[in-house]
């Protein structure tokens, strides 16, 4: 009965791999899930979702392979029994009927008049209503419609939430995979730069290695061999050069995300300040005094090619200041802008240039054409594709 499901992922579009299916259909041998569907739902996710790009997809397919769920045509309420399942009207009496109410019903005939009386309700009911408690319909007290109010109800046609009191959305559902040319929040930021881990053991022997142990008591005849082992940790050293200052002002909270995600995922975080182009000498505070500063030279001399350098930036700046000595907007530099880039490039064996300016509106601006140049194209958005490609080009 699940061959459909794995199917329907693979047709649109999810990576569902047999292992992942087989992974699946042993959990649920085993009982993880048990007899629920919402359980099911869970564990399927969690096996076969990989990437958060594609939960609406997921959801999307769960629904109409297991719940027989299709995207509504028309105005809802042409064929009521069919599109408000039984078992919603059944929690609804629950929740919104007081136990006079309720008594009230019994007498009449238990659940099932109830559901024919809710029935008939949907079915008289040919136009639009408003302000009223009765009929679904806006800006009333009915539990049944949008925008206005009941402690409990089904929001029918309303686009999002209001009050936070819905027991139920009765609407259509507009499914939309998270994009990824849309800019990035911290967590999803963290997501993208696991990509660049690189795990090793390195350091103190402080760990105890089980199967180092294991093996050694047995070759010592049953004595007792502990063996340690340096802890596991991601041995990727990043040194991240932000731009600051100027237009950045407007990449304030996308920067201070990405510094947030990047301190976070990498042990070994160097980061260092410059303004519109790095030059002889950078900042390492983002107040930018003279007590502050710190060579250029000194950065290549100290960090060696092994280190992956981001830099954060809108490259947008005049043309002089790449290209001509003395160019900088805040002191007069002997060597100009492209200069630098290259020596630092050069020195770093994998370097990347994220910017937060739209991609579609990079060419607009000259200078951000020439400093992708400079990186030899290894320019990237900074949304979840561009991270994504950065770190592939950092690897």
């Amino acid at each position: 009965m699940f061959a459909p499901f794995i199917l329907e992922l693979r047709k649109a579009g999810l990576p569902a791999s047999v292992t992942e299916w087989l992974a699946l259909m042993e959990a649920m041998k085993e009982g993880v899930a048990g007899h629920s569907v919402e359980d099911f739902y869970f564990l399927a996710r969690a096996i076969l979702v990989k990437d958060e790009r594609h939960l609406d997809r997921f959801d999307r397919v769960f629904g109409e392979v297991f719940k027989g769920l299709e995207a509504p045509e028309g105005e809802a309420g042409s064929d009521p029994t069919r599109t408000l399942p039984e078992e919603w009207l059944r929690k609804l009496a629950e929740k919104l009927l007081t136990p006079e109410e309720m008594a009230k019903i019994e007498a009449l005939g238990g659940f099932d008049k109830l559901m024919e009386t809710l029935r008939e309700r949907l079915a008289q009911q040919k136009g639009r209503h408003q302000g009223g408690s009765r009929w679904i319909g806006t800006a009333g007290t009915s539990p049944f419609g949008a925008h206005g109010y009941n402690p409990e109800g089904v929001r029918i046609g309303q686009e999002r939430s209001r009050h936070r009191r819905a027991v139920k959305v009765w609407d259509k559902r507009e499914f939309r995979d998270l994009d990824g040319d849309e800019a990035l929040g911290s967590r999803a930021m963290k997501l993208a730069l696991r990509r660049l881990r690189r795990f090793a053991r390195q350091g103190e022997a402080t760990e105890l290695d089980l199967d180092g142990t294991i093996a050694g008591t047995a070759r010592n005849g049953g004595s007792l061999d502990l063996h340690m082992r340096p802890e596991r940790r991601n041995a990727v050293k990043v040194l991240l050069l932000l731009d600051i200052g100027g237009s950045m002002d407007d990449h304030i909270r996308a920067s201070e995300e990405l510094f947030a995600a990047a301190r976070s995922e990498f042990k070994h975080l160097v980061h260092l300040y410059f303004h519109n182009c790095p030059y002889e000498r950078l900042w390492t505070s983002n107040r930018r005094r003279a007590d502050h500063l710190k060579s250029t030279w000194e950065v290549l001399r100290t960090y060696g090619p092994d280190w992956r350098v981001v830099f954060v930036g809108d490259a947008s700046m005049s043309p002089y200041e790449l290209v001509e000595a003395g160019g900088s907007v805040e002191h007069w530099n002997e060597e100009a802008g492209k200069v630098w880039l290259r020596r630092i490039t050069a020195h770093f064996r994998r370097t990347a240039w994220l910017n937060p300016v739209p991609e579609d509106h990079w060419r607009y601006t000259t200078t951000i054409g020439m400093v992708a140049e400079a990186m030899e194209g290894r320019m990237f958005p900074m949304t979840l594709d561009g991270l994504d490609q950065m770190a592939r080009a950092l690897r």
